[in-house]
């Protein structure tokens, strides 16, 4: 498969195992499930009998007062106790093989590629952190709602696009299929086509 860069005008070749793969949809949707599934907080909890304050001592002797004999206040049965099944955090996490989402990602790159939502550059960088800068330079692409992917991420591309609404920036190491395909475009230089290759091929 080839690729055009938009800076240049040349053609590289690129592999049509990371670029060109038939767009499995149930694999996608497994994947981004379970990449959101990793992300919940699982912060419910409730306090069982053993988590109460409390119920240290026998309430009352355990004969002669005419009351139904107790052990403790933390019981379950008595207002202020524990709770029978007491709710606690947990994981949330699925099961996703590395060979799996690497073929889901192989699969939202070809996806990009296909419909031309995929802008591959030589180089992307910014002289200065100014976001005006930045702004400036995407209008000339005719980008909007676009994912920055490069090799090695320098201040002045990180403060300049931070502040910009509908942009965001990635190394390849930090990629997850939901920043790929909530933006309109996904720009790429040419050194992180190539790790994207080495890591997906």
């Amino acid at each position: 498969m080839e690729l055009t860069l938009t800076d240049t005008g040349n053609v590289i070749s690129v592999s049509d195992r990371t670029f060109g793969q038939v767009f499995n949809e149930h694999l996608v949707h497994q994947t981004v499930t379970a990449y959101l599934a990793g992300g919940r907080s699982a912060s419910k909890a409730q306090k069982n009998r053993a988590a109460v304050r409390g119920g240290g001592a026998k309430p009352w002797r355990q004969k002669g007062t005419g009351r139904a004999r107790a052990g403790t206040s933390s019981s379950p049965i008595w207002r202020g106790g524990g709770v029978t099944f007491a709710a606690g955090p947990h994981s949330f996490r699925q099961k996703l093989n590395k060979k799996m989402f690497r073929a889901a990602m192989c699969c939202i790159f070809s996806e990009l590629a296909r419909h031309d939502r995929l802008v591959v550059v030589e180089e992307f960088t910014v002289e200065t952190s100014k976001t005006r800068a930045l702004q400036r330079k995407l209008q000339q692409m005719a980008l909007e709602s676009v994912l920055l992917i490069v090799h090695e991420l320098d201040d002045n591309l990180y403060l300049a696009a931070r502040n910009l609404r509908g942009v965001d920036t990635a190394l390849v190491n930090g990629l997850d299929p939901v920043r790929l395909m909530q933006f309109d475009r996904v720009l790429l230089t040419l050194p992180a086509v190539q790790q994207i290759e080495a890591w997906l091929s």
